[in-house]
């Protein structure tokens, strides 16, 4: 068995992790994330208690993934991609559930890139580096812009 390997300087409290999986340092994973096998979680990522990721993910350095992102097998997301939850958030003020945001199998995410919540990215997509994501990605497609735009197949 190939036990998950966390870095000491991070503060790990999920149980459910997959074997090979490898978290980096400074990251904060909270107790009922769910993280796949062989998955890569770079240096100071931040999983909420409500997030799954599937298996052979790569997270780089500066995500967030806040209650609600499922992000499914073979997924790349670039470094400080940005995912929100909430599309009307104020202080202290929180909805009953948070939208739900899937990235579905093979999707890569561009550095930089903004997610906004409710928003599903299809099979193999690709998301260009900061781009703005503000409705669905269909399947094979690659998106640029602020608003993303479809730019071809992928």
């Amino acid at each position: 068995m190939n036990n998950p390997q966390i870095h000491p300087l991070s503060d790990v409290q999920s149980k459910d992790i997959g074997e090979g999986t490898r978290v980096w340092q400074y990251c904060v994973i909270f107790p009922e994330a769910k993280i796949g096998k062989n998955c890569n979680i770079c240096a100071q990522v931040l999983i909420e208690s409500d997030v799954v990721v599937g298996d052979n993910v790569t997270v780089k350095s500066g995500v967030q993934l806040w209650d609600g992102v499922r992000i499914e097998d073979n997924v790349f997301i670039g470094p400080n991609v940005t995912f929100t939850n909430d599309l009307f958030p104020r202080s202290k003020k929180y909805p009953n559930e948070f939208l739900k945001t899937v990235i579905r199998a093979g999707a890569s995410i561009g550095a930089n890139a903004t997610i906004l919540p409710g928003v599903v990215v299809g099979e193999n997509a690709m998301v260009g580096a900061g781009a703005v994501v503000t409705k669905d990605v269909p399947s094979m497609a690659t998106v640029v812009g602020n608003p993303a735009k479809i730019l071809g197949k992928s």
